[in-house]
Parts: C-alpha cells; sequence; structure tokens
C-alpha cells in the first residue's frame, strides 16, 4: 500500500474518532442551555472534520498514484514478456534455419550402401514431378530404414513374387470371423441398406 494512502487513511480515522469528545461536550452543554461552550464544542468538531477531510484527500491522490504506478508497472512486464517472446522467436528460427542448413547438405552426408534402398527417398520425394531417383532434402531428425539386396529378397520370397488378390466388391463375415464365399460372389446384386 502506498504511503500516502496509508496516511490519508490513519489520519481521517483518527480525526473522526476525535469528533466524539467535543460532541459529548456540545451535547451536555446543549442539555445546560450553554451557548459558549456548544459553540467551543462545534469548533473542535469543525476543525476535526476539516482534517479528516484533508486527510481523506490525500488518500485519495495516493490511491491515484497507486494506480498509476501498477499500470506502469503492469506494463513494464508486459513490454518483458514481449521482449522475451521475441528473443525466444529470434532463436528458435535460428536453429530452423541451423537445421535447415543442415539437411540440404551434399548427398554424400546420407550416403545409402550398394545394393540398400533409403525410405527416406520415399518419404521425402514430392508429387511434383521429381525424377525417379532424386531426392528432396531430407527433414532435419526424420528417422529412415534401410532394405538391404537381402531383406528385398526374404521380402519377395514370403510373398512368393505375387502380391493378394483383394475382392472387388465388399465381403460379409459370418459370426465366427470367417468370410462367407456366398455372400462374396452375390455381393454385386446385393443392396445394404443401414439406419440409424
Amino acid at each position: 500500500m502506498h504511503t500516502k494512502t496509508m496516511e490519508g487513511l490513519i489520519g481521517a480515522r483518527t480525526n473522526m474518532d476525535m469528533t466524539n469528545v467535543p460532541m459529548r461536550v456540545f451535547k451536555e452543554a446543549r442539555r445546560k442551555d450553554d451557548t459558549a461552550t456548544m459553540e467551543r464544542a462545534m469548533g473542535y468538531v469543525n476543525d476535526f472534520e476539516n482534517r479528516a477531510d484533508q486527510y481523506k484527500n490525500t488518500a485519495e491522490e495516493g490511491m491515484k498514484e497507486e494506480a498509476k504506478e501498477a499500470k506502469e508497472k503492469a506494463k513494464q512486464e508486459l513490454e518483458e514478456k514481449i521482449e522475451k517472446s521475441r528473443e525466444e522467436r529470434k532463436e528458435l528460427e535460428a536453429q530452423r534455419e541451423q537445421a535447415r542448413i543442415e539437411s540440404q547438405k551434399t548427398p554424400a552426408d546420407h550416403a545409402v550402401p550398394n545394393g540398400t534402398t533409403s525410405v527416406d527417398t520415399a518419404v521425402n520425394a514430392s508429387d511434383d514431378g521429381n525424377m525417379p531417383g532424386e531426392t528432396a532434402p531430407i527433414l532435419p531428425k526424420a528417422d529412415t530404414v534401410e532394405i538391404s539386396s537381402e531383406g528385398h529378397s526374404l521380402s519377395a520370397q514370403s510373398t512368393g513374387g505375387r502380391t493378394a488378390a483383394l475382392p472387388d466388391g465388399p465381403v460379409f463375415y459370418s459370426s465366427s470371423g470367417t468370410a462367407n464365399a456366398a455372400d462374396i460372389t452375390q455381393s454385386k446384386d446385393v443392396k445394404l441398406n443401414v439406419s440409424i
């Protein structure tokens, strides 16, 4: 809390409490019809109320200054956060630029042994008409998988050099999980209606 605010609040409260004594004297003098004492007591009451009003004004000034300081502090904190985020963004951009430069290094850095195929070539190749074997820039921190010639031969042996034939239409399964062959041949003529 601002010093002026505390001083104003304490001073106003004290002076308002101090008006109680002259007010009691005023009430007692009124019962006795002592006008001189009544006037003197009311003078003290007015003095204390004027001082309380001055302290109230001081407290208001202190609160205004405190609010102004709080706004300035919030503005400064916001500027610091903005500056910090700018620095972080510049640092991140520098890291990205460094990663981009590293990813564009010569293909000799990413050489693949003879007889192997790099999956990176297929993953990073673009569909914009690149020639076969032409690679797009390798993405930073990308995992690569290399299949050796032995792996290719094992893959060809396991499939028998053929691909599995897929049915042209939908396949219906029984409750036991087997494909229903009769339904496969008739599937071209069957219409399936689904409602929710």
